[in-house]
């Protein structure tokens, strides 16, 4: 994919991004422990909480970077940024509305991949970054710019019960492709993470939610067979 701006042009919009939102950026931090936390312990609307906490990420990053402040390089922002804001609706309805969001942490595979992906947008993304020589504020930063924020959100839903619902996940896997491109051209590495948490968390979700349909189907099957014998 062609890039429309330079590579120069692009951390300068994340300079003035961040300075123009200082200090959403520790915010962004202190809302992710929250959520972190209330997933690990479960308790009265702990799980609207983190939804929302999921929403506000894609809700803010699509409105105060994409629409406000990346359009000014890209024209394809403002497109962007209503497909986060999508997705935010899309947490709050299926997370905060109609409940179907559950979060809780176990050491099995999939809530572990989800903690080593919350760990990388967290600690690991911002570190890479600074080796790399994108020192703050021309950098990404968690919770407030599109590819931490995707990352995360993926390690939290693999952290959510099953089955999830499926359209939580098409926005997060589209972007980490579009995000591939950041990684290429304008030489941010650790925007690779991004393209492996949207493979491999998308294809865990989606494994995750057919194996339990079909244990409900064997299910329903066994107590039709019952029904039918004891008939």
């Amino acid at each position: 994919m062609k890039i429309p701006f330079t590579c120069k042009e692009f951390f300068d919009v994340f300079e003035a991004y961040n300075a123009a939102i200082w200090p959403a950026q520790v915010v962004a931090y202190i809302l992710a422990v929250v959520a972190i936390i209330l997933a690990i312990r479960s308790t009265y609307m702990s799980d609207q909480i983190v939804s929302a906490i999921l929403a506000l990420f894609w809700t803010w990053t699509g409105v105060f970077y994409h629409i406000v402040h990346f359009r000014s390089i890209n024209a394809l922002a403002p497109a962007f940024g209503i497909l986060f804001v999508l997705q935010g609706l899309l947490l709050v309805l299926f997370g905060v509305i109609l409940h179907k969001l559950r979060f809780g942490f176990s050491t099995s595979p999939m809530p572990l991949v989800g903690a080593c992906f919350i760990v990388y947008a967290m600690v690991v993304y911002p570190l890479l970054g600074v080796r790399l020589g994108h020192t703050y504020p021309r950098v990404p930063m968690f919770g407030v710019a599109p590819c931490p924020a995707t990352i995360f959100t993926f390690g939290l839903l693999l952290w959510a019960a099953r089955p999830l619902p499926g359209y939580l996940v098409i926005i997060p896997l589209l972007w980490s492709f579009i995000g591939m491109s950041a990684a290429i051209n304008l030489r941010v590495p650790q925007d690779y993470g991004l393209v492996v948490a949207g493979a491999i968390g998308s294809v865990l979700i989606l494994v995750g939610n057919r194996k339990l349909r079909k244990v409900r189907r064997s299910a329903t099957e066994v107590d039709a067979a019952n029904v039918a014998a004891s008939g």
